[in-house]
């Protein structure tokens, strides 16, 4: 059985160093550490080989027989450890990153950031899933996702991009055959398409002018996607609750119109949420600054 741990290949790779540079001062400063501390970690390393490997005076290094030996091995640890390091702190990010975003959301957001962000980390390859099911980060292997709040799982954390709050929107052909609705009652009595991840029951708990308000719609279409819901409305068959930064264009052309001005629901915060660690790789960190830095909807 060997004598020596994993936990000693960086002993071998200081050692190595050291005869590289012929000094333990210059080793020191090249490894961004103490002459004392370089001498312990050599010192250790010869106590768990229970050989000497340097003869050490006050002007030189020299090697002895089982160094000489011992450094042929410890200068591919060396080199392997450089590689590594030169591999984690490459310039440009590299690897693949996945992250999950709604239908609508990667459509009318992710899709016009995609080519600048691939401007600035061309080696970041994307795997991008859109879905409107909210998907488990952890046990699908995903790096980021985009949610409403903040999590609630400690082994996730959410970063901030936005706030919002959804409000009222329908067609000018619904407005026309079906009239606008001027009050609470009213709006019950229209045709709704409601959100089905949003709306386990019908009663739709909404803001007037800061105070809370129910509205129990009479009659209502269910549908799982938000993209989906837009296009419903926008079809001429309800009124829904809309995110006003994905139907600007919509609103903008005359295709869709905000009823009911007075009325949205709660502020939402709007989160980047991705696993918890300590080391998140350099290209899950250089997308997620890149979302919040663009992305503020």
């Amino acid at each position: 059985m060997s004598t020596i741990k994993f936990s000693q290949l960086k002993g071998l790779a200081i050692f190595a160093t050291v005869v590289d540079n012929n000094s333990f001062a210059e080793a020191a400063r090249r490894l961004n550490t103490s002459r004392s501390r370089v001498s312990e970690q050599v010192a250790n390393l010869e106590a768990v080989l229970n050989v000497r490997l340097l003869q050490r005076t006050t002007r030189q290094l020299s090697l002895t027989e089982e160094g000489k030996a011992i450094y042929e091995h410890a200068k591919k640890c060396h080199a392997i450890l450089h590689d590594v390091d030169e591999c984690l702190n490459q310039s440009l990010p590299k690897g693949r990153v996945s992250i999950t975003v709604t239908n609508d959301i990667a459509h009318k957001f992710l899709l016009p950031l995609l080519p600048e962000f691939k401007q600035r980390y061309p080696d970041i390859e994307l795997h991008i899933i859109s879905s409107d099911e909210k998907l488990d980060l952890i046990a699908e292997n995903i790096d980021i996702g985009l949610r409403i709040g903040l999590p609630k799982d400690d082994s996730l954390v959410g970063r901030v991009l936005y706030q919002e709050r959804f409000a009222l929107y329908a067609s000018p052909a619904y407005l026309s055959e079906y009239g606008h609705p001027n009050n609470i009652e009213s709006l019950q009595q229209h045709r709704w398409i409601l959100l089905s991840q949003l709306n386990n029951r019908t009663m739709q708990y909404l803001m007037l002018d800061d105070s809370p308000v129910e509205i129990v719609p009479k009659q209502y279409e269910l549908c799982n996607s938000p993209y989906l819901v837009q296009e419903m409305v926008k079809a001429g068959l309800g009124v829904s609750t809309l995110l006003p930064s994905t139907v600007k264009q919509e609103v903008a052309s005359g295709e869709l119109v905000r009823i009911c001005p007075g009325i949205s629901s709660e502020n939402l915060l709007f989160t980047l949420v991705y696993p918890s660690r300590k080391q998140v790789p350099s290209r899950t960190r250089v997308l997620v600054d890149y979302l919040i830095e663009r992305c503020r909807f």
